[in-house]
């Protein structure tokens, strides 16, 4: 299997799990093996990152004129109720705990073990917060106060482990301080646009070979799927939590982190 097809297989996979509350990082982490990728050696270390920015293009493209008008016009409450000003908000606590965090988390948990755990405890946090809080809640991103974006924010730091899921964390925050799923999605989509941006940023610089050598053609092709395959997922993931519950998602975090948890044991030398 060549690297162009591995690249095609984890372009789809991260876009089909970037905004699903699934752990996309995760799915990533225990897909990698099973397609012969050594995630020390160029390119692998910057793509994981970099095909999560292919799948935070789709949601500009999908939210393009609700976020060109929120941007552009002014609140007639000021300017603390911008969007902008929320998302920076939202973003800080990432930058301030996610960063020192980062190497230590890539170091010791970006291993299967730990992925299928955070899975599992992610999915009783879904089940948990879903039945205290229900679907009530405003029901726009305009009505989003800087508070709760800072709270939302405050929840994106535990993302930092693998397998618990940026979106899962985002969302479930969002709900927990009162937002209705459907909102609190597209409010971690937008909080993902910098948020996932920074961190791919991040690894291309600390990983500058990733871009060399034969590699920057792997690195667009999987760009490229993650990015057509996100499309798709947002606009069919909102239009679902506007409908219907979280949990069926929560049931297949378990059914993977019990299997992939089952097979380590297993085979474990």
């Amino acid at each position: 299997m060549g690297d162009g097809v591995r690249a095609v297989i984890l372009g789809i996979i991260e876009g089909l799990t970037e905004f699903l509350p699934v752990s996309s990082t995760g799915h990533m982490i225990l897909a990698m093996p099973a397609l012969g990728v050594d995630g020390e050696r160029d390119p692998w270390p910057a793509f994981l990152y970099l095909v999560q920015v292919g799948a935070i293009l789709a949601v500009v493209v999908h939210f393009f004129r609700p976020l060109a008008r929120q941007i552009m016009s002014r609140p007639p409450t000021g300017l603390r109720d911008h969007l902008l000003v929320k998302l920076a908000a939202g973003t800080l606590p990432a930058a301030i705990i996610g960063i020192p965090l980062n190497d230590w988390a890539e170091r010791h948990l970006e291993k299967p073990a730990p992925v299928a755990m955070a899975l599992v405890v992610g999915a009783v946090a879904m089940i948990a917060i879903e039945r205290w809080c229900g679907r009530r809640g405003i029901e726009r991103v305009e009505d989003v106060t800087l508070r709760q974006a800072v709270l939302v924010g405050l929840a994106q730091c535990v993302s930092i482990i693998p397998g618990t899921s940026r979106a899962m964390a985002t969302i479930m925050g969002g709900m927990v301080v009162g937002m209705s799923p459907a909102v609190a999605a597209e409010f971690s989509f937008y909080m993902a646009i910098p948020t996932i941006c920074g961190a791919g940023l991040y690894r291309v610089v600390k990983h500058p070979d990733s871009l060399g050598g034969g590699h920057l053609s792997v690195m667009a092709i999987g760009f490229l799927a993650s990015f057509l395959v996100a499309w798709a997922v947002v606009a069919v993931f909102i239009r679902y939590l506007k409908r219907r519950p979280l949990w069926p998602f929560a049931v297949y975090r378990i059914v993977i982190g019990a299997a992939v948890l089952a097979g380590s044991v297993y085979w474990r030398p």
